[in-house]
């Protein structure tokens, strides 16, 4: 159990620091980006008549030659500035308008916002479906470290006393400080980290696409998944959506006798209607529009809320009539308990609160990292990498069996990694001898010598 706890460190720990420090960056979206966008709130300081949202959208566009419109953002407050998402294919481009003067404020390649790049980061490496497989991998590897160093703290002599099972020792030196502050904090953070990583395990590549096939046989998958699927999965979704627009434009345009260019706002009446519409249901902001993408389909309405519990959604026809809205209480239970999770997982559940507890745990898990490797570079010897040494036969438990066989299917990646690790483990030390040596493997020879 220590051997293990000992590899699953030693390849998580620097994944465990770059993910604790970009999802403590990300907690704080909110934040962030009210400071970076301060500028464009509250800009109309006189008492003048708007644009309507078919003009706005239209200043937009043009800003942006070559694209159409993708999204349009109701505003949180009468005097902000309007935002508009428009794309060229899987390039979206978010463009800030004056209310007023249709003056383009601000504009920036959607891929390129702060936010949207320390989220690449943190789930992906900005590497795309390869850099999320590698954080997935770490993740998986994260909850064997954290379930078997709860197994090598379990108090079995202590007395009665919490000092160095519940607290950590402060007078008894520095190995014993050391020794207690990385067993104590993962005591008090584990139950905390395994759910954050849960919570985050939608969002990766591999283990979702695993849980939508599994949700398609048992035919749970039912709506539209209100969380990401990567980069790339999202990049081929606003591709396929850019090209269904365009070409609903083009047959609006060809209705119409007009050309091309005269269709890139998707009806202007119609959006203009649509808006008037969406600002009567009160959905949680941000509040995006979006154009038909298919001839005769209706408008999409979305609350982008935060804190995913408060998302709804609604269909409009293009004379503004409402057609139908979906609360979060309608979606399968599945997506209700996901978009729970992943609502607490970024800190937007509970408030302030939820930031700082999640940034509490990130903290603790850092901490973890920290004294892990010192613990480690004390204890090392000087010719080996230093694994706890393995020298009795083993001698299987059926529940831990079980148990690695139950993570194995519920976090395939993991199952694959540690099928190769086992494998590599047992040909390099037949064939490299001196290697095995230095990792701490066990040999034929040291077997012998054991028994």
């Amino acid at each position: 159990m220590w051997r293990w706890h000992f590899y699953a460190g030693l390849f998580c720990v620097p994944f465990v620091v770059w993910l604790s420090v970009t999802g403590g960056i990300y907690l704080f979206k909110p934040q962030i980006e009210a400071a970076l966008y301060a500028p464009y709130r509250d800009v109309v300081h006189v008492d003048a008549p708007q644009l309507t949202a078919g003009a706005l959208a239209a200043k937009a566009v043009a800003a942006v030659p070559g694209s159409v419109l993708h999204k349009y953002v109701l505003p949180e407050a009468a005097g902000d500035a309007v935002q508009v998402l428009v794309g060229k294919g899987a390039r979206e481009t978010r463009v800030w308008v004056h209310p007023q003067t249709g003056e383009v404020l601000y504009k920036v390649a959607e891929q390129d916002r702060l936010m949207r790049v320390v989220f690449r980061l943190h789930g992906e490496l900005l590497a795309g479906d390869r850099g999320s497989a590698l954080v997935e991998t770490a993740a998986c590897w994260t909850v064997i470290m954290l379930l078997t160093g709860l197994f090598l703290w379990w108090p079995r002599q202590t007395g009665g006393r919490l000092a160095g099972v519940l607290l950590p020792r402060l007078r008894k030196g520095s190995s014993v400080f050391w020794r207690d502050l990385h067993a104590v904090t993962g005591l008090w953070i584990s139950l905390g980290a395994v759910f954050l990583i849960a919570s985050g395990l939608p969002w990766a590549n591999a283990w979702g696409d695993y849980l939508r096939q599994v949700r398609s046989v048992t035919g749970t998958a039912a709506g539209r998944q209100d969380w990401s699927a990567g980069s790339v999965a999202d990049a081929r979704e606003r591709a396929g959506a850019d090209a269904a627009m365009r070409a609903t434009m083009s047959e609006h345009a060809g209705h119409h006798g007009m050309a091309m260019g005269g269709a890139v706002t998707a009806a202007p009446a119609a959006l203009d209607a649509v808006v008037g519409r969406a600002v009567t249901l009160g959905f949680a902001a941000p509040v995006e529009v979006s154009p038909p993408t298919a001839p005769g389909a209706a408008w999409m309405v979305r609350s982008q809320a935060a804190d995913r519990p408060q998302r709804e959604s609604a269909q409009i026809a293009g004379n503004g009539a409402l057609i139908g809205i979906e609360r979060f209480s309608d979606r399968h239970w599945i997506d209700r308990t996901v978009g729970y999770g992943v609502a607490i997982h970024e800190g937007a559940f509970w408030g302030l609160a939820n930031q700082l507890l999640n940034l509490a745990v990130l903290l603790g898990l850092v901490t973890l990292s920290v004294s892990s490797v010192v613990l480690w570079w004390r204890r090392r010897p000087a010719d080996m990498l230093g694994a706890p040494s393995w020298l009795a036969p083993v001698r299987h438990s059926w529940a831990l069996v079980g148990l690695v066989l139950l993570l194995a299917l519920a976090m395939p990646l993991f199952g694959a990694s540690l099928a190769l690790a086992v494998a590599a483990e047992w040909t390099l030390k037949r064939l490299t001898p001196s290697l095995a040596r230095w990792m701490g493997w066990r040999t034929g020879v040291s077997a012998q010598a054991g028994r």
